[in-house]
């Protein structure tokens, strides 16, 4: 009897002990799982971080890249009381004859030679027309014709009233807003001889050039346009002589 009882309550020990084992295990089992689900949270963090910069990588163009520098600068007026630098004395008569302003223009002629106009690059001392101030002031409003040497190409006198001329020979392309400028330097070339510096030697006169290689492609060239600005050098002012006109010339 005693051998049975001994026996059964081994028994009921050892199940006893295999029930609690299995208890353990299934209470272990949440703390196993719980390990993937850690190691997943870091994973995130990079994807983020790596997708950030891609809206900063592409900057917008600056608008000021995209803006072509222009034809031609233009000084502006000289700063008060400073003399005029050649350029500066050009910029404001160009100025004036994009308006047709002659009290401004007539303002800067020489106050004794007055200013001489040449309708193509050679000056003609003895024909061109030479005007005074007095004279150039009232010069729009004048109806008189006077004769400005002849046509390139037909040899036809050019007849015309001041008002006409300047139209044809003097401000007859936009040189304030679209030319190349240069200083003593020559940029319109035609067949025409270009005597400017046998009659304004280089010593006593600054010039300064307007360009307009051309507006019309299917022209090839052939409406070239150039307006010289000669100014006598008279200690550091400059005092205007000479306006020529060129262009192309067959």
């Amino acid at each position: 009897m005693n051998t049975s009882r001994t026996i059964g309550f081994t028994a009921l020990l050892a199940l006893t002990l295999v029930l609690a084992a299995c208890g353990s295990a299934e209470n272990t089992a949440p703390e196993a799982t719980s390990a993937p689900e850690q190691t997943q949270a870091p994973t995130l963090a990079p994807a983020e971080t790596a997708s950030s910069p891609a809206p900063s990588s592409t900057a917008a163009p600056s608008p000021a890249a995209t803006e072509a520098p222009p034809v031609a600068e233009d000084p502006g007026p000289p700063e008060e009381g400073t003399p005029p630098t050649a350029l500066e004395a050009a910029a404001t008569v160009m100025r004036a004859l994009k308006s047709g302003n002659m009290e401004t223009l007539a303002a800067w002629v020489h106050p004794e030679r007055g200013v001489r106009f040449s309708p193509y690059a050679y000056v003609d001392t003895k024909r061109d027309v030479v005007l005074s101030r007095e004279e150039l002031e009232q010069a729009m409003q004048d109806t008189r014709k006077r004769e400005w040497r002849e046509f390139a190409g037909t040899g036809e006198i050019i007849e015309l009233t001041f008002a006409d001329y300047y139209k044809d020979f003097v401000y007859d392309a936009d040189f304030a807003s679209k030319a190349e400028i240069a200083l003593n330097q020559g940029l319109g070339q035609g067949t025409t001889l270009n005597n400017l510096r046998e009659v304004y030697p280089a010593d006593s006169h600054d010039f300064v050039e307007y360009h307009i290689a051309g507006v019309d492609p299917s022209a090839e060239g052939m409406d070239w346009s150039s307006l010289r600005l000669v100014f006598e050098k008279i200690g550091q002012d400059h005092a205007l002589v000479g306006i020529i006109h060129d262009q192309w010339t067959p």
